[in-house]
């Protein structure tokens, strides 16, 4: 192993450390900024998660109005924030780091981008899991949700339906519990699944990574959990 690697290797043991200890806490306390820093940092060797962290509090500091609709508008309409629609299996739309910089992404790594600068600014913004389509809602006011990805588009439950119908074709199968609000580590998650059956995770050494960090999850099903240790079982045969 040369001297790059082994930094490489390093930089991926701190993070996984840090994001262990991060999940580890009760949902309502995770960090989902720090623990999405720490996913990118597995793909993005060296990045320091402190300092993404402190980009989020910088971007979070010129919100002009701190409401739901507020952060809304400033993320998407001033600041530019977008669904990259051009390449959207593009695994840099993943990586936190990445969508601060390039100022786009795919839906639910810019949902937690307005869950984050929202919780900075005192708002609650809360993930939702649709099939096939992450949105966010607002904590305070029951019925308005939001589509990250398309500009910041506010949505009503009709608006949702036609929203689900899109994506799958037929809004046959909508159920309004489909909007009901998902906790942090089912954020975190929806993210490491939409990795491993991207791009990325056809490589079998980013793939490992992938399902070590969905493992340490709390709240996984049996079999769920047994995938995840076989494919990680399957990586590390393959390599050592």
């Amino acid at each position: 192993m040369d001297a790059t690697e082994g930094a490489r290797r390093k930089a991926r043991e701190a993070a996984r450390r840090r994001f262990d200890e991060t999940v580890a806490r009760p949902a309502t306390d995770v960090r989902l900024d720090v623990a999405a820093f720490c996913i990118a940092a597995h793909a993005h060797p060296g990045i320091d998660v402190d300092a993404c962290c402190a980009r989020l509090d910088e971007l979070a500091a010129g919100c002009p109005t701190p409401t739901f609709e507020g952060v809304r508008a400033y993320l998407f309409e001033d600041a530019g924030f977008t669904g990259n629609g051009r390449d959207y299996a593009d695994p840099e739309n993943s990586f936190l780091d990445s969508v601060l910089t390039r100022r786009t992404g795919i839906p639910i790594t810019l949902s937690v981008l307005m869950i984050e600068v929202g919780r900075r600014v005192g708002i609650d913004v809360r993930g939702v899991g649709m099939p096939g389509h992450f949105l966010v809602q607002d904590g305070s006011e029951e019925g308005r949700w939001c589509d990250p990805f398309h500009g910041g588009a506010e949505c009503d439950i009709e608006g949702c339906r036609a929203l689900f119908a899109s994506v799958h074709g037929s809004e046959r199968g909508f159920r309004p519990a489909f909007l009901a609000p998902v906790s942090s580590h089912e954020v975190l998650a929806r993210m490491l699944t939409n990795l491993e059956h991207g791009r990325l995770g056809q490589d079998p050494l980013q793939l490992g990574w992938m399902c070590e960090l969905h493992s340490a999850l709390p709240g996984l099903g049996e079999t769920e959990r047994a995938r995840l240790a076989g494919a990680v079982r399957s990586v590390r045969a393959r390599w050592n």
